[in-house]
């Protein structure tokens, strides 16, 4: 089951994904070990996997790229992501 630590105090959303890179189109493959699986075009070189995931999310939420950060795993495929100013409810719209 995914895990998403909502910080209404804050203005957080926290939740963790797992990268797959070179990939044939980047889109959300499901749920793996706790993870949101998503995978991604862009090579796992010189940070672009991690660029594209921050554009790919920042993207699909409707939110600027500057709210997306990687709080951990820049180096692992598995990465926990920090959504700044975005309503929990909004994550379920999209």
């Amino acid at each position: 089951m995914l895990e998403i630590i909502d910080q209404p105090e804050r203005g957080v959303v926290i939740f963790s994904v797992r990268v797959q890179s070179r990939a044939s189109k980047d889109e959300i493959a499901g749920e793996m070990e706790g993870a949101l699986k998503i995978r991604l075009q862009a090579l796992a070189l010189e940070d672009r996997a991690n660029e594209a995931l921050i554009e790919f999310l920042a993207r699909l939420l409707k939110t600027p790229k500057s709210a997306v950060r990687i709080l951990s795993g820049e180096r692992s495929r598995t990465k926990r992501i920090a959504i700044q100013e975005l309503p929990s409810s909004r994550c379920w719209d999209c």
